[in-house]
């Protein structure tokens, strides 16, 4: 290497300019580089291009036999190793597709009824309860509506646009006509904050693909503001500005937990148990399945048809013998 060359940059780097380039999200960004972390250090900080096959292959086997994780999580660190090995160090290597992977065994999704629901969002309230009411009423996943801003809001067509959901598509969702009104005082509060921040010298959110570059000032314009900015500002580590960010994930993930709690609802709730009820109550409403598959942004309807399967008709809509005695 020529001394007066600056370094190569370091692995972790590689891989997140890899991700940057391919226009993945932050989600994966992060989980790959945990797993690509976790699989460096398992085997004494030996670097990948020193190791093979039967690395990855103890590695993977370790996760499940001592780790006892999900296949679907074993799958995820499969993925990151895959990504790590074809894209990022350029390697296409026979054993690469030959590395086992684990079978998943179909689960159906936790489904709250609609008497749960209630119970549930009568003890949220704020900003929070706002929030869950949004998730459970358009179908959203947590962070595609943390991630909603001002300008996908389309009030007089009732809609929500939701920008690159999975998979990196757009689609549209309704909004529900009981949150009009709601929202909208919520957006007169986060318009003051805005104010305030701009006042500041602060104000910008974060663009997408440059725009930002491209038009000055851009993020400062009211239209492109989060719907759900956090309370505290915070510094972008990607850059270093000093940006309001949407609201923590785990903060919302707690909230509904802990409302769940207060319900005495004994089902593991999550924001992601709200989409399922949207969806499973959709069905049982009468609705054709292909629209809840738009509405929920799902690739293939089969994904969509688990939630006949958990509709609240008994099994499977039949009557039970003993009811006829």
């Amino acid at each position: 290497m020529d001394p007066g060359s600056p370094p190569p940059p370091r692995l972790l780097d590689q891989v997140h300019a890899a991700i940057r380039v391919r226009h993945l999200s932050p989600a994966t960004d992060e989980i790959y580089t945990r797993w690509i972390r976790s699989f460096i250090i398992f085997h004494g900080k030996r670097h990948p291009l020193d190791m093979g096959a039967s690395e990855v292959e103890t590695f993977l086997t370790d996760l499940a036999v001592r780790g006892k994780v999900a296949p679907s999580t074993q799958n995820q660190a499969k993925a990151a190793l895959l990504f790590l090995y074809k894209v990022v160090l350029g390697l296409d290597l026979p054993w690469l597709n030959n590395v086992v992977q684990a079978k998943r065994m179909p689960r159906l999704p936790v489904v709250l009824t609609s008497t749960e629901v209630t119970r549930l969002l009568n003890q949220m309230s704020g900003t929070m309860g706002l929030f869950a009411r949004l998730l459970y009423g358009t179908g959203m996943r947590l962070r595609e509506g943390l991630r909603v801003r001002v300008k996908d809001l389309d009030f007089e067509r009732r809609e929500v646009i939701v920008r690159e959901g999975k998979g990196g598509k757009d689609r549209v969702t309704m909004l529900p006509e009981a949150l009009l009104g709601p929202i909208q005082e919520h957006l007169v509060k986060v318009r003051s904050l805005h104010d305030q921040d701009l006042k500041e010298g602060f104000g910008e959110v974060w663009l997408p693909d440059a725009l930002g570059a491209k038009y000055k000032g851009l993020g400062r314009k009211w239209h492109w503001q989060w719907v759900f900015p956090s309370r505290l500002r915070s510094q972008d580590p990607a850059c270093g500005v000093i940006r309001r960010h949407f609201l923590y994930p785990e903060s919302v993930q707690r909230a509904i937990r802990e409302a769940a709690s207060r319900a005495n609802i004994t089902k593991p709730v999550s924001p992601h148990v709200l989409r399922h009820s949207f969806a499973t109550h959709l069905l049982g409403s009468g609705y054709d399945i292909r629209t809840i598959q738009e509405l929920l942004g799902h690739k293939d309807v089969e994904t969509t048809m688990i939630y006949t399967h958990v509709l609240n008709r008994g099994g499977h809509g039949v009557k039970s013998p003993l009811d006829s005695i």
